[in-house]
């Protein structure tokens, strides 16, 4: 894994400042510690940094074409570069490296644009053609890998593997987006193609952007979408066996490396199952590295320490303390803009634990959106059986009326919990599926920000994100429609950005196999009845894993990697809470109304609602404005980057 930089003239042949754009460099020199590479050219500057994995001795970058007209920097691993190779010197290409990275300047050169369709892994990489004067910018299909860019204001494109590379340049503007403050606030991450600046954004899933010295700076392209067609009709028999088969090509393919190589292994099924398919590809015990928690509440070890010694893995785990919440300002500086998912505390303690061991560990991300596993699910096509059998007319009337009347009761068991239900059931399936997921959902939202915030909103609503995005699943499936809208903003914005900046922090090279293109593609064909059967989710999965797993493990409720907010807020962090809420560099923003963030610590540490995600989101955004003040060259106070 590697971090990329760079800078590109867009109007002519500036020369760069050499000095800039080692500082640009250096301030991820975490993504790569083993080395580092520039070129400069006029108009042009790419920077690297390396994480050595393939091809240790002659694979470092920038790497060039054979005359030395194509420049690349990459980060990410091209799994079917062996594939590729022969293919490309049959067509005259001549590769002076065994890297993966080598392919991409040739792929270039014989297929242009369209070269990404013939990779296979997580890439985000840039691409200099000095005889076509473009730069080529792609990221991968699932967006595992991270790619930001902006125009400034001379006509310079700076980019970058984090937004911290665009920081160091001092023609980047600081100001805050107040549409991405809304999405945050409702997501816990700002979404796609936005930034928490104004003035960047990030390359999205799928997406390349070819970049022609003179031209405007067109729109990115998508090369790839993932299209539920359900169209499907094999046997579970014969679909077990298939799944079988790609999940083990996928893990195959993600084992290559000239570097000692391990697992996650949580103890759910989806970590289990790699770790398990690793098993019976390998020589040598797999390397495993689990997290327990001291509070038995959130612990998995146990599950996990069966796996581990069903398979003899060279099994390593560290505790974490229920009170290990040191790492506040560690996830702000890392993640750069606004980031709310609380498991990051957890994640960079297995990213730190297993870094001690290995240099790139297999994961099971991603096996939730295409097996159909998140509780949510359940869920919302439970609801949506109740929409479909209730004209939308009288829904929204009736069951709005119940919504708004009904008391919200976090204390009561589940079924009595109904405030939630009715008000799912006056909305429409994306509506309803976007209040399931938000942190703070609409109504919040509006008692949180301030009157002359909403009015800099002029109307914005995160939903539209959503609205986007189901514009484009072409399916009226339920489970498929909003398993389309979490690969396209939970995995990517959410999962795939933790797992990133968390085993980056480590110089650690995490890998997917359960988000390799082609499984996903072909999950997406199967009828969603094959994910979700009664209340059973990841079905087809399970099946497919009796064989390898012990039941209790397979057939077992879902956990998570969650942290004892709730427990942290009214006690070890009660005094933290209330100064950082109630502050006043919150205050300062002008963003937030003060009287319902003394209604959320109050009412919190009271016991009389659990506003523990709502907090730890607010928390975070102030992290954030802390680090920005600390952090970012002429920023002195976050007001005056919000606009007015």
């Amino acid at each position: 894994m590697c971090g990329i930089a760079g800078l590109f003239d867009t109007r002519g042949r500036r020369d760069f400042d050499r000095e800039l754009m080692r500082r640009m460099n250096d301030v991820q020199f975490h993504r790569g510690p083993d080395e580092g590479g520039y070129h400069f050219e006029p108009g042009a500057a790419l920077a690297h940094r390396r994480l050595s994995i393939i091809d240790l001795a002659t694979g470092q970058q920038p790497l060039f074409n054979e005359d030395g007209s194509v420049a690349v920097v990459f980060n990410g691993e091209i799994y079917n570069f062996q594939e590729l190779v022969p293919e490309l010197e049959a067509l005259g290409h001549v590769f002076h490296t065994r890297s993966d990275t080598e392919v991409i300047v040739h792929a270039w050169e014989a297929w242009g644009e369209d070269c990404v369709g013939r990779f296979r892994g997580m890439f985000a990489f840039a691409l200099y053609d000095r005889n076509r004067e473009i730069l080529f910018l792609a990221r991968d299909r699932l967006a595992v890998k991270p790619l930001f860019y902006a125009l400034l204001d001379d006509g310079t494109l700076a980019f970058g593997s984090e937004l911290k590379v665009l920081l160091q340049h001092p023609a980047f503007r600081r100001t805050l987006d107040p549409l991405a403050v809304e999405e945050y606030f409702a997501l816990g991450y700002v979404a796609e193609p936005r930034t928490i600046f104004t003035g960047a954004k990030k390359l999205g899933a799928g997406e390349t952007l070819c970049v022609r010295r003179g031209r405007s700076l067109p729109e990115p392209r998508q090369y790839w979408d993932v299209r539920f067609t359900l169209d499907n009709r094999l046997s579970l028999a014969d679909a077990v066996d298939e799944l079988t088969a790609r999940l083990r090509e996928s893990i195959r393919l993600r084992m290559i490396a000239e570097v000692p190589l391990g697992a996650f292994l949580s103890g759910g099924v989806d970590s289990s199952a790699v770790v398990a398919t690793m098993a019976g590809l390998s020589q040598e015990p797999v390397n495993t590295c689990s997290i327990s928690f001291d509070n038995p509440l959130f612990d998995e070890a146990e599950f996990a320490r069966q796996v581990a010694e069903r398979y003899r893995t060279r099994h390593y785990v560290e505790t974490v303390k229920s009170d290990d919440f040191d790492l506040i300002d560690t996830l702000a500086a890392l993640y750069d803009e606004p980031y709310a998912d609380s498991s990051a505390i957890p994640t960079y303690r297995v990213c730190q634990l297993a870094r001690k061991r290995v240099t790139v560990a297999l994961s099971g991300d991603g096996g939730d959106e295409s097996f159909g596993g998140y509780r949510r699910y359940r869920s919302h096509l439970m609801e949506q059986r109740w929409r479909d059998h209730l004209p939308h007319g009288l829904r929204r009337p009736v069951f709005g009326l119940l919504g708004r009347m009904y008391p919200k009761a976090d204390w009561a068991p589940r079924p009595l919990r109904a405030k939630t239900t009715f008000q799912a059931l006056a909305r429409d399936a994306v509506e309803a599926y976007f209040h399931s997921v938000s942190i703070l959902r609409g109504d919040l939202r509006r008692r949180l920000f301030s009157a002359d915030f909403r009015r800099q909103l002029g109307g914005y609503d995160a939903l539209e994100v959503f609205r986007r995005h189901a514009g484009n699943a072409r399916t009226d499936d339920p489970l498929a429609l909003i398993q389309y809208l979490d690969l396209k903003t939970y995995l990517v914005g959410d999962i795939n950005t933790k797992v990133d900046r968390a085993s980056m922090a480590h110089s650690l090279e995490v890998r997917e196999p359960l988000m390799d293109h082609e499984l996903v593609e072909w999950l997406a064909t199967l009828p969603s009845a094959l994910k979700i059967q009664g209340n059973e989710g990841k079905y087809l999965l399970k099946k497919a894993l009796e064989p390898l797993l012990p039941h209790g493990v397979l057939y077992r409720p879902k956990k998570g990697f969650a942290v004892p907010l709730a427990q942290w807020f009214r006690g070890p962090l009660a005094r933290r809470v209330r100064e950082v809420v109630l502050g006043d560099r919150l205050a300062a923003t002008g963003m937030f109304d003060r009287a319902f963030l003394q209604h959320l610590v109050d009412a919190h540490q009271s016991g009389a609602r659990d506003y523990s995600s709502p907090l730890w989101t607010v928390m975070m955004f102030d992290a954030f404005l802390r680090n920005l003040e600390a952090g970012a060259p002429g920023v002195a106070r976050a007001a005056e980057s919000v606009p007015a």
